[in-house]
């Protein structure tokens, strides 16, 4: 019988498990299928989930090199900035809202406009980046649709808007709603020369958006499960006090109740668009 002896100490006490530290922004979380889904295999999907074909919310710089052809895109009014002129403050004064949605998107405001191409195609283009205080319409986000949809006018070229907002920004009060009277005039000066306009709703549309010119569009085209309405849901439900039917204010509703022509995915959005694009002009 052969013996053996101990050389090492036993344990005296538990072993800590050490903790792993992971990365921020390598998992995320779909809102609407609630799957955890590696983040780099959502980006290479164009920012949708591979799950269930939810459309993240992209910039929109990402917006325009995604559908614009590479190269072709010209910035226009980039130094346009919204001006404190009322010296609003609800909760915070609204000059040091502006200084921060600034300092985040790193200039601009809740729009980027300019002119550019679609496989070949010239267009006049507008694409709202939400993440600048909501995507809001203030004065100069109006006066940039406005002179974007004028450019159109002088080029004779197409327009096509991307909003994604959360409706007219009350920190510039009344001012703010004139710019839907104002986008919407400017509308009524394209159809009479004839030049097509495109109106493009992502998630969310919403607000004095919704109720000026981006239901006014030659097409009304969304991206899937996209949000789109004038007041929320929950304060339609308050007011006519009746249970809303599932989907409502979503894309797919709007289709089925003739609101919007078409829904395209993300990835086909730039063909659709090029074949709308040749329809329009006879190219």
């Amino acid at each position: 019988m052969a013996w053996f002896k101990r050389k090492k100490k036993p344990l005296t006490g538990a072993v800590e498990a050490k903790k792993v530290q992971m990365p921020e922004g390598v998992w995320t979380k779909c809102k609407n299928c609630d799957e955890i889904i590696y983040t780099k295999e959502i980006e290479r999907n164009l920012n949708v989930c591979p799950k269930c074909d939810y459309h993240f919310r992209i910039s929109a710089r990402a917006r325009i090199d995604l559908v614009l052809d590479g190269g072709s895109f010209e910035e226009v009014d980039a130094g346009m900035q919204s001006v404190d002129f009322l010296g609003f403050k609800d909760s915070k004064k609204y000059k040091d809202r502006i200084k921060a949605a600034l300092a985040k998107a790193g200039g601009g405001d809740a729009i980027v406009c300019g002119t550019g191409a679609i496989e070949g195609l010239p267009v006049a283009v507008g694409v709202f980046d939400f993440s600048f205080m909501g995507g809001s319409m203030g004065s100069v986000v109006g006066e940039k649709i406005t002179r974007i949809m004028e450019k159109g006018l002088e080029l004779k070229c197409p327009v096509i808007i991307f909003s994604s907002s959360g409706g007219a920004r009350m920190q510039e009060s009344i001012l703010s709603l004139m710019q839907m009277a104002k986008t919407s005039a400017v509308l009524a000066k394209l159809k009479a020369e004839g030049v097509p306009f495109i109106s493009v709703l992502t998630d969310p549309t919403t607000g004095g958006v919704t109720a000026s010119f981006a239901m006014l569009g030659d097409i009304n085209m969304a991206e899937p499960k996209a949000l789109i309405g004038f007041a929320g849901p929950r304060v339609i439900e308050q007011t006519i006090r009746q249970q809303l039917p599932d989907g409502f204010q979503r894309s797919e509703f709007l289709l089925e109740h003739g609101m919007v022509d078409m829904i395209v995915q993300r990835q086909e959005m730039k063909a659709r668009l090029a074949q709308i694009l040749r329809i329009f002009t006879k190219s």
